[in-house]
């Protein structure tokens, strides 16, 4: 196993364990930075967000981490 797929076991595990939270943190980075940018790239920084999101949750080929 090499170092890449350990750091994808070990990321798996905590999606799985504290998805919510990660979640929770994604969409408050997204707010900080809307409000820093005065939402001038509200659109492109809510399809990163979500995006992220998305990438995470399907670590485990499931779609039920994330909120």
């Amino acid at each position: 196993m090499g170092l890449l797929d350990d750091a994808k076991d070990k990321l798996t595990t905590a999606v799985d364990k504290a998805g919510d939270k990660i979640g929770a943190g994604l969409d408050k980075a997204g707010d900080l930075i809307d409000e820093k940018t005065g939402g001038k790239y509200g659109d492109k920084v809510d399809q990163g967000v979500e995006k992220a999101k998305d990438t995470l949750d399907n670590l485990d080929g499931q779609n039920d981490d994330i909120p």
